[in-house]
């Protein structure tokens, strides 16, 4: 099963043309509250089951994974496990904080 890859780029003009679309960060609570994609909800990669339905229910909404960089795999994990699930739109921005940070772009933090 191949999840759809998405870049930065295409994140940011999602953000800046309103589309509606849900990020959602597969990190330890730690990492995401110290600092998120703005707007990011927070799904761990283990515990995608569990918290999956309460947090999207709509399973046909464009949703996109990430986490801390390249090398980390949470986020592929995570999105793999929405597709099994039945989630039909599932993205994963691969590069993750790191690239975001790179950019120089910002972050929100907090629960």
């Amino acid at each position: 099963m191949v999840v759809t890859s998405i870049s930065r780029t295409e994140i940011q003009d999602k953000l800046a043309k309103g589309e509606k679309f849900i990020l959602v960060e597969a990190l330890p609570a730690n990492y995401y509250e110290d600092a998120h994609l703005p707007g990011a909800l927070h799904l761990p990669h283990d515990q995608v089951d569990q918290l999956a339905p309460a947090l999207l229910p709509d399973k046909s909404a464009e949703i996109v994974t990430y986490c801390a960089s390249l090398p980390c795999p949470n986020s592929e994990i995570a999105a793999k496990r929405l597709v099994e699930l039945g989630y039909t739109n599932v993205k994963e921005y691969r590069e993750g904080k790191q690239d975001w940070s790179e950019a120089g772009l910002p972050f929100e933090s907090g629960k």
